[in-house]
């Protein structure tokens, strides 16, 4: 949805957010390790709540008898027993301990060996429980084992700590990306794409800015979002606002939206364009996104395009997706990345890529708008090496849309008209 030059603050929890790890992900190796160091059948952890407990985390050899999200009485089993002290940490053998006999899973699964450790966070408060059994009694345990369980249990907690933070941040960025979009942020701008073959306005590009903090590029907006849950709802209040301009524009001027795979497939972007004139908007999707499954997002694309609207593949050269990207998805526009505009005039090598992909396009049918054109001599080299359109500051910055639609009156900026002149 568009870039700036903007660094994110070091407050906030947009950039807070980013900045955090997901620190549960190696929760299940760490509780592997543990279960085949002390040649257990079964790892796990439980959360305490209010009145039950859940299993967050399991790791099993073979089958597990209790499964990662199940939940259980608080009161049951063993892990609150040990906590309260009504159980030993360490159970070698449970037939010897009454107190064990008397709970029902002790047959049931059966657990002939236990060891439990509660896990205590940064600030003392008792998040759960460590637990490892055997189905087979094992006297060999002792208070080496118990001292591991309880370095291992710090370590968790350190992992979940992080886990709990991130969430925290992710809470918050929602909250924070919900009142700006409440206050209409962001805004959108609308950068001028020519046409080389008229020298006139044909399209804008929909771009989005973030105009409150804390001052972050708007990938950076969108990063967080997506990670906080709530990315195709910004995506698809980006798109929307920008829609409100087409009827804004002449009827000769496509609006080019960018959207992400995901928000394609989630079926949420169609119902926005039912009433929309298609054969003028462009679908933008990036070379930068990942795509797992091309069949798929033709198929939800398909309906979109059958009522006119074109697919271009942005930032096309940038990485090594553009080609699978252009040859599974065939769009009708590839846009060369701002990376291979620059100096295009003065760097053989950019200009042979250049050059090779509009060829390429022209071959299939495809069109190439150039982006990121800041001088002259590239705008110059572009049109010589045979470009369809163009955009960039050299011709005009994205802009408000007032001022947008004064440029199509305009016609050509006028560095372009002394380019065509030349």
């Amino acid at each position: 949805m568009g870039m700036s030059s903007l660094h994110p603050s070091p407050s906030g929890a947009i950039t807070g957010l980013l900045s955090q790890g997901v620190g549960a992900s190696g929760i299940g190796h760490v509780l592997r390790i543990i279960r085949k160091h002390l040649r257990m059948d079964v790892a796990f952890i439980s959360r305490f709540r209010e009145v039950d407990r859940v299993f967050e985390h399991v790791d099993a050899e073979g089958i597990a008898p209790i499964e990662a999200g199940q939940t259980m009485p608080l009161e049951d089993g063993y892990c609150m027993k040990v906590v309260r002290g009504e159980l030993p940490e360490c159970i070698p053998d449970t037939s010897l301990v009454p107190a064990a006999l008397a709970i029902p899973a002790t047959r049931a699964l059966p657990i002939g060996a236990h060891l439990s450790i509660p896990v205590r966070l940064e600030h003392g408060e008792i998040y759960g429980t460590l637990c490892c059994f055997s189905h087979s009694p094992d006297t060999t345990l002792g208070q080496r084992d118990m001292s591991m369980m309880r370095a291992f249990a710090d370590v968790l907690a350190a992992r979940i700590d992080e886990g709990l933070s991130v969430e925290r941040f992710r809470e918050s960025a929602r909250a924070e990306i919900r009142a700006a979009m409440d206050k209409g942020i962001p805004r959108m701008v609308y950068q001028p794409i020519y046409g080389l073959d008229s020298d006139t306005l044909v399209g804008v590009e929909c771009l989005a800015r973030f105009d409150i903090e804390p001052r972050c590029a708007p990938d950076i907006w969108f990063n967080a979002a997506r990670q906080a849950g709530v990315g195709l709802e910004l995506e698809l209040f980006a798109i929307v606002s920008a829609l409100r301009a087409l009827d804004a524009f002449p009827g000769s001027v496509f609006l080019g939206i960018n959207s992400s795979p995901e928000l394609v497939l989630s079926g949420r972007l169609a119902p926005v364009l039912e009433q929309v004139d298609l054969s003028r908007i462009v679908i933008e999707i990036t070379e930068h996104a990942t795509i797992d499954d091309y069949a798929a997002l033709c198929r939800a694309l398909a309906p979109l395009r059958e009522r006119g609207a074109r697919l271009a593949i942005d930032d096309a050269g940038a990485g090594y997706a553009s080609m699978r990207h252009i040859l599974d998805l065939k769009s009708d526009i590839i846009k060369l990345d701002m990376s291979l505009t620059h100096d295009i005039d003065a760097d053989p090598s950019r200009r042979a890529l250049a050059k090779g992909l509009i060829s390429f396009a022209h071959e299939i049918e495809t069109q190439i708008t150039a982006e990121g054109v800041e001088t002259r001599a590239e705008l110059d080299m572009l049109r010589r090496l045979g470009a369809d359109k163009v955009q960039g500051y050299y011709l005009s910055k994205p802009l408000p849309l007032d001022e947008a639609l004064a440029e199509v009156r305009h016609g050509a900026p006028p560095s372009m008209r002394a380019a065509a002149m030349a």
